[in-house]
């Protein structure tokens, strides 16, 4: 992975020489009469593996090789170096896309007498990306590709950020409702300086955050407060795991559903989707505050506020307790036994039933008491 210990980014003369030894070796095929060849790891289901010493999704050792004269593979094989080639460009140029802007530098004929595209779909070329890191063993962020920002950050911190010829510092304490726009990456000529804050509280949504972000919530309590606004990207998950590493505890606050559980087990374990990046977008020290059914207990008025789970909640929690990160942890095996007996969920929200800023309280309590989920 081309990034020295602080997690910043290596020259992208390194990149660019990773590109330019991966066309070479196709070349080498080409010139010695031999099918044009590339191996990649496998990101195959039978290939993802839990790390659990280490606590994240990783890849296995099985690859795949990627060839040029196999009816089956030769689109793909051909798409992937057509993607290889445009990032080359970027990085040699030292320009930036997102991965929408690449689908559609690619999105053209394969000539006059040749009626099809490389790409006719979004679809067909971010499988491909993702193949190009695995096969680099490097990550899109290095290729000069982003994605749509996602999430939003408040809290006691600076963040430096080197964008094009600008250096800009932002103060997150100072930015009212609206909070610090957290961008698709997070490594690249950006540091985070002057963190002074005891813990980081993910929160799922916006709404809540915004709710607690009105009440001061992070500056009460020194924290620095983040809501991925629903499933995090892999940006706003290297971003928690930045922090983890600085030795911020982590807690996350998420609905008492099976989605809001998934996206908790996403920034705890990483994703099977990226396992080959794991180690990055992994934190394994988060812990889960709720909302849990277990609640219901504690908290009578909540008990007239679940929702009826469905069909579709239930085979999830089901398939969640298969899931061997997931079912090594007894609380959440009788957590999710419970959400198929009951066939209940609760959002969030409901905590701001009794009184709005009950919501505060019921954070403060679940992380003094230690009342949370592995």
């Amino acid at each position: 992975m081309p990034t020295n210990k602080s997690g910043s980014k290596m020259p992208s003369s390194e990149t660019q020489k990773q590109l330019e030894s991966f066309g070479k070796e196709i070349l080498h095929d080409v010139d010695n009469g031999k099918n044009p060849t590339f191996t990649t790891l496998s990101r195959a289901k039978s290939n993802i593996l839990f790390n659990e010493k280490e606590g994240f999704l990783t890849l296995g050792r099985q690859s795949e090789d990627r060839n040029f004269l196999n009816i089956a593979q030769s689109k793909r094989f051909m798409q992937t170096i057509a993607i290889a080639a445009k990032c080359h460009k970027f990085v040699k140029e030292n320009l930036h896309t997102s991965i929408r802007g690449l689908f559609y530098q690619l999105k053209y004929s394969l000539g006059e007498d040749v009626d099809e595209n490389i790409f006719n779909e979004q679809a067909e070329s971010n499988p491909l990306i993702e193949d190009l890191e695995a096969a680099l063993n490097t990550k899109r962020e290095y290729l000069n590709l982003n994605a749509n920002r996602r999430g939003v950050l408040a809290g006691n911190l600076r963040v430096m950020d080197r964008f094009g010829n600008d250096r800009t510092e932002t103060d997150t304490s100072k930015l009212g409702r609206s909070g610090w726009a957290i961008p698709s990456d997070v490594d690249n000529d950006i540091e985070f300086t002057d963190v002074k804050a005891k813990y980081v509280l993910v929160v799922e949504k916006d709404a809540v955050w915004q709710r607690l972000n009105e009440d001061g919530f992070w500056k009460k309590d020194n924290c620095i407060l983040i809501s991925p606004q629903g499933q995090a990207t892999r940006g706003t998950r290297r971003l928690i795991k930045k922090f983890a590493d600085m030795g911020l505890p982590v807690y996350v606050f998420n609905d008492g559903d099976v989605w809001g559980w998934y996206i908790y087990w996403t920034i705890k374990t990483g994703s099977i989707n990226l396992a080959y990046i794991g180690s990055e977008i992994a934190t394994p020290e988060a812990k889960f505050i709720g909302v849990t059914l277990s609640d219901l207990k504690r908290y009578d008025f909540l008990n007239k506020m679940t929702m009826k789970a469905s069909e579709v909640d239930l085979k999830r929690a089901q398939e969640m307790m298969d899931y061997q990160w997931i079912n090594r942890h007894k609380e959440w095996v009788d957590e999710l036994k419970t959400a198929i007996k009951l066939k209940v969920k609760l959002e969030q929200d409901t905590l701001q039933g009794p009184r709005l800023t009950f919501i505060d309280d019921y954070i403060r309590d679940k992380i003094k008491n230690k009342e949370y989920l592995p």
